[in-house]
C-alpha cells in the first residue's frame, strides 16, 4: 500500500536525540572519552568564570562544538552554529535537546576566547593522552619528531613594506591589483598587514613561497598516537627548535630514541639530543656534507625499525590537514593557531584510540 505525503509537520516528538543516535556510532565512543576529560576539567572551569552574573555557554558544550568542527571539518563557527540548528547528530554530541536554542555565532567566539586565555586545549590534549597512557597504548621509550607547514589565514597582497612610504589609493578597494615582479621581499623588511604572526616560507627549493606556520608534533612509535605539539613561526629553524623542546619535556629519566628525517640531521641536533640522554635516529643527509649520524647509530637494529616508523607521522599531519581544517588556517595569531592545533591533535587521538579499542574487541572476538 502507498503512504501518504503528509506535509504538515508533528507538533511533538516522542523520541529524544539519544535515542536516534545509533548505539555502535563512531561518535559515541569519542563522546565517552570528552565526557571523562571535560568531568576531570570541571574544578579548573569554576575556577574561570565568576560566580553572579548571567550564565554562559557551558564550557562543556563550548569544546563538544569545537571537537566537531574538526572531526567534520566544518569551515567557520557561523556554519558550525547552522549545523547545530538543524543536525540531530550534532545536537547530541554537544548536549542540546530538540528546543533548546543555538547560541549566537559572536557569543560563541567569545565564549571560546575564554577557553584560549585559560589554555584548556593544552590541559585538554593532556587529559587525553593520559587516557592513552592508562591503556597501554602508547611507548614511554621511542619516539618520531617532525614539522609542518601550516598555510596562514593571509594572502600575498597582504604582505607589506614594514617602513613603506603612502601608497597609492588602490584601483579596485575590494581586491586591488597588486605586482609582485621585480620586488624583492622578505620577512625581514615585509610584515603582513593582516597576520603579524604570519612569515613568508617554502616547502622546497622551488617551491612558491606562502605566508604560515610551523606545526610539530612528537609521536610515540608504538600506535602512532601524538604525545606533544608545538606551534611556532615558521623561521626555518623551527623545526629543530621545536623539537628539542619537545624532546626536553618528554617525562621520566630514562634513556629514549627520537626518529626524524634528513632536516634533522645537523652536528648542532645531534649533539643536543645526546646531551638530553636521548639517542637520535634521524635519517642520514650525506648529499654535499658528511653526515652527524654516523655507525655508532645505525649498526643497532633499533635504528632500523626507527627508520620505518618515523613514517607514520605523516598520517597524522594528513588527517591533521585533510580532516582537521590545519591545511589552510581559519585562524589567526599564534596563540590562537597553536591553540586550535593542539586541539585537532587531541581530536586525533580521541580517533585513534577508538580505532585501536575497536580493534583490539575484534582481535579478541
Amino acid at each position: 500500500m502507498r503512504g501518504l505525503d503528509h506535509q504538515q509537520s508533528a507538533m511533538f516528538s516522542y523520541l529524544s536525540p539519544e535515542q536516534r543516535v545509533p548505539s555502535d556510532h563512531p561518535l559515541r565512543a569519542i563522546r565517552e572519552i570528552t565526557d571523562i576529560v571535560l568531568t576531570q576539567l570541571s574544578r579548573a572551569f569554576s575556577e574561570m568564570y565568576s560566580k553572579i552574573g548571567r550564565p554562559s555557554i557551558p564550557p562543556e558544550k563550548l569544546l563538544r562544538a569545537l571537537i566537531l568542527q574538526v572531526l567534520y571539518t566544518v569551515r567557520s563557527e557561523r556554519l558550525l552554529m547552522e549545523q547545530l540548528q538543524y543536525n540531530l547528530l550534532f545536537r547530541w554530541f554537544v548536549g542540546l535537546n530538540m528546543d533548546e536554542p543555538v547560541w549566537d555565532v559572536t557569543v560563541f567566539t567569545k565564549n571560546r576566547d575564554r577557553l584560549l586565555k585559560a589554555d584548556v586545549a593544552k590541559e585538554f590534549f593532556g587529559l587525553v593522552v593520559e587516557q592513552a597512557k592508562a591503556l597501554s597504548l602508547m611507548s614511554d621509550e621511542h619516539f618520531t619528531v617532525d614539522g609542518t607547514l601550516l598555510e596562514a589565514c593571509a594572502g600575498l597582497k597582504s604582505f607589506k613594506k614594514v617602513e613603506g612610504g603612502p601608497e597609492p589609493p588602490p584601483d579596485d578597494p575590494g581586491n586591488p591589483t597588486v605586482d609582485f615582479h621585480g620586488e624583492r621581499r622578505s620577512n625581514e623588511t615585509h610584515a603582513s598587514t593582516t597576520d603579524a604572526d604570519a612569515l613568508l616560507a617554502r616547502k622546497g627549493a622551488g617551491k612558491e613561497a606562502k605566508l604560515s606556520y610551523s606545526g610539530h608534533v612528537l609521536m610515540e612509535n608504538r600506535n602512532g598516537l601524538v604525545t606533544d605539539v608545538e606551534v611556532l613561526q615558521a623561521n626555518g629553524t623551527a623545526e629543530r627548535d621545536a623539537a628539542l623542546v619537545m624532546i626536553e619535556r618528554i617525562p621520566g629519566d630514562q634513556s629514549v630514541t627520537v626518529g626524524g628525517d634528513k632536516n634533522y640531521d645537523t652536528k648542532d641536533f645531534v649533539a643536543e639530543t645526546r646531551h638530553m640522554k636521548a639517542t637520535p635516529h634521524v635519517a642520514q643527509n650525506n648529499k654535499n656534507r658528511k653526515s652527524a649520524i654516523d655507525g655508532r647509530t645505525t649498526r643497532h637494529a633499533g635504528y632500523a625499525i626507527s627508520q620505518q616508523k618515523r613514517k607514520r607521522i605523516e598520517e597524522i599531519f594528513g588527517w591533521m590537514k585533510t580532516v582537521g581544517g590545519m591545511r589552510k588556517l581559519r585562524h589567526r595569531g599564534l596563540e590562537l593557531v597553536g591553540w586550535m592545533f593542539t586541539l585537532a591533535a587531541a581530536t586525533y587521538n580521541m580517533v585513534r584510540i577508538r580505532n585501536l579499542a575497536t580493534a583490539n574487541e575484534e582481535a579478541k572476538a
